[in-house]
């Protein structure tokens, strides 16, 4: 089956191969271009804007994935933010030809487009950047909650797999709003949960990076909200 995907699909770069993608799976990751929100500490900045022209064309794609078949088992498409990108659902198609698993970063930032997709993905690590009071101070971009927590529930709705994670600063989250959060989490029904501790790679925010962020969030707050989820965890790295 080889579909022809439109020029839309704008590839910033792909990762031949990764062992932290896609949970349990040796995965090549597809980075798309383009994303409407600005979060400060996003580690991809040069992914936000879509350029003209794609800078890696989808047949180097196809061709790297190709070679790589037997070796991965899966492909993520990642960003920048996916769903942006009206040729994702022919390239999820493309990919799932080769044999693949398909798994998929999101934002939320277009929950129809995610909906529409989500039928043929087997995992989606979704990004619940904060409450819904403060989501606009995360992404700098009215309106964003909306779209976020709409995209969660297409998600739950849909039975995939997933995980929901949330990358947190103390400068954007104070402690109790990561309880309220966790709680609305829970409470969705969301089971596989995590809280990624702000690394400054990428970042060119200097408040941001210019906040210790060692001794956060407390051991106290990790315990309590690991007991809402069947899985939860908490990644520092620092």
């Amino acid at each position: 089956m080889t579909l022809h995907v439109p020029n839309k699909l704008k590839v910033g770069g792909i990762t031949p191969f990764t062992a932290t993608d896609y949970p349990g799976k040796l995965s090549a990751v597809i980075f798309v271009q383009g994303c409407p929100w600005r979060c400060g500490y996003c580690h991809n900045p040069h992914l936000q804007i879509r350029t003209a022209h794609s800078p890696v064309p989808w047949s180097d794609v196809t061709g790297l994935l190709r070679r790589r078949v037997g070796l991965i088992d899966a492909v993520v498409f990642s960003g920048g933010e996916p769903t942006m990108d009206p040729g994702l659902e022919a390239a999820i198609h493309e990919v799932r030809s080769l044999g693949f698993l398909v798994g998929l970063h999101s934002g939320g930032t277009h929950p129809a487009r995610l909906r529409k997709v989500l039928p043929l993905l087997d995992w989606v690590g979704l990004d619940i950047k904060a409450d819904a009071d403060g989501y606009e101070r995360v992404t700098k971009t009215k309106g964003s909650g909306t779209h976020a927590f709409d995209s969660l529930s297409a998600v739950l709705d849909s039975g995939v797999h997933h995980e929901c994670r949330t990358t947190i600063h103390p400068s954007l989250h104070s402690e109790d709003q990561l309880r309220t959060l966790a709680r609305r989490l829970a409470g969705a029904g969301v089971t596989h949960y995590a809280l990624q501790v702000f690394r400054a790679t990428g970042c060119v925010d200097p408040e941001l990076n210019g906040t210790p962020v060692a001794a956060y969030p407390s051991p106290a707050l990790a315990e309590e909200l690991k007991e809402l989820f069947p899985f939860f965890i908490l990644r520092n790295g620092g």
